[in-house]
């Protein structure tokens, strides 16, 4: 320290160089001194460093380093310096973060608990009818982005449509099908309420309807070709009595299905026999079969009337007649006619043909039809009554209305006679009944 002479002189130095030392500045005096204001960052955190290691962070050429906390972004300088104007090198503030407004879904919308601000949510919402697509809840992230893609509202539900329930019929009368009607069944779409096809799968309202179990079904679509779809059934039931048989020896035609309800069957007999009971019969409403049940019975034919016509009366609608007419039986052709149709019996038979036999002149006449015998007198009058010649061999074909359809005067093959019998127009409907019964013949 000096001489102990010294002392007194510098204790009367020390106040002027106190007062010479505030003023001048830090970097000439002491460096570690505080200068600027503190630093206070909202939402942020301050990291500063001192020259040289000093103590103090406010110090004439301090830098502090700015960090925002998370959600929050530094507007400014992330690096601030304080100068010897005793201010900082630049003004900063943490703003907190905010995502890009969301996109409004169609048909739908969404609902934010803070906007677009970090850590806010939203939540996507759709209009009836429509389905949320996507992530229902998005969040506002640290890098300013929305969690998940944007949700969509789609249209997935499909239209809705109501078919009528199940509808049973009764076929009408002596028909098989019955008419059924219902009203068009609506549909209708959950969402915009446009349906673009209404597609009908089976007959439509109005049709008449078969016998059995039909379904039905509608199917509509939306502008989404979401598709809704509605079935029932129709049941049509045919009321039925139960078949009936041709009577042996005979033929049965029938209406419509042949047991139903309202049907009718008429019946006939083959030739030779005629129909006992009811010549027709209708199945009623209580399915039972009208009339009595028909038999054939081999045809009795009289030949004790006193008529010719009234002979020919027995015939009428049953057979037909092939009168064979001769002078004498030792005529040649008579003969040979005769052998002819012997052996063509199952065509005659088949064409419902009865022969008959005009034998001699009264009165030595015989008539003849198969095992019976005439009366000469009836025989006489048969001949008269059809002008068939007394002295020459000739043949009369009547048909089963009595019409003298052909004469013949000489011979005549069985296949030109049953050829012609054949064009006759009651014989198409026999032969047509003869071929569904199986009668055939080969001659």
């Amino acid at each position: 320290m000096g001489s102990p002479a010294l002392r007194p002189a510098l204790l009367l130095l020390l106040p002027p160089l106190l007062l010479l030392l505030l003023r001048v500045p830090p970097s000439r005096g002491f460096p570690d001194a505080p200068w600027c204001s503190p630093i206070k960052v909202k939402y942020g955190d301050v990291y500063c460093r001192a020259p040289q290691g000093g103590y103090y962070k406010t110090a004439l050429g301090t830098r502090c380093d700015i960090r925002c906390r998370k959600g929050y972004e530094l507007h400014g300088s992330s690096q601030l310096i304080c100068q010897s104007n005793k201010r900082w090198s630049d003004k900063v503030i943490c703003k907190q973060k905010r995502c890009p407004t969301l996109a409004m879904p169609a048909n739908g919308g969404f609902k934010c608990v803070d906007g677009a601000y970090f850590n806010s949510r939203c939540e996507y919402y759709c209009s009836p009818g429509y389905t949320l697509k996507g992530e229902r809840t998005v969040t506002c992230m640290d890098n300013k982005a929305w969690s998940g893609r944007p949700a969509s509202c789609v249209d997935m539900e499909p239209p809705r449509i109501k078919c009528p329930s199940v509808k049973e019929r009764i076929a009408e009368p002596n028909k098989l099908t019955v008419r059924v009607s219902w009203e068009t069944p609506e549909g209708r779409d959950t969402a915009d309420g446009i349906l673009t096809d209404v597609i009908l799968k089976g007959l439509p309202p109005g049709s008449h309807f078969p016998e059995g179990d039909h379904k039905i079904q509608y199917t509509v679509y939306d502008r989404a070709e979401n598709k809704g779809t509605c079935k029932f059934r129709v049941k049509v039931r045919v009321r039925r009595c139960g078949k009936l048989n041709a009577p042996e020896n005979g033929y049965m035609k029938c209406s419509s299905d042949g047991d139903n309800y309202g049907a009718t069957c008429e019946f006939s007999c083959i030739g030779g026999y005629e129909l006992q009971g009811s010549p027709a019969r209708v199945c009623q409403s209580n399915l039972a079969w009208s009339g009595a049940e028909p038999t054939c019975a081999a045809m009795n034919v009289n030949v004790g009337v006193r008529t010719a016509a009234a002979l020919l009366d027995q015939f009428y609608e049953k057979r037909r007649l092939l009168i064979v007419s001769t002078p004498t039986a030792r005529n040649l052709l008579y003969r040979l006619q005769l052998g002819m149709l012997q052996q063509a019996q199952c065509g005659l038979d088949l064409r419902h043909i009865t022969v008959v036999e005009l034998v001699g002149v009264f009165p030595t006449l015989i008539g003849r039809i198969g095992a019976k015998i005439m009366p000469p007198a009836l025989a006489l009058q048969l001949r008269l009554l059809l002008r068939i010649p007394l002295y020459s061999f000739s043949m009369v074909l009547v048909d089963k209305h009595g019409m003298d359809k052909e004469r013949y005067v000489s011979l005549v093959t069985p296949v030109a006679l049953f050829n012609l019998i054949d064009t006759f127009p009651l014989r198409k409907e026999e032969m047509v009944l003869q071929a569904e019964m199986g009668q055939t013949c080969n001659t």
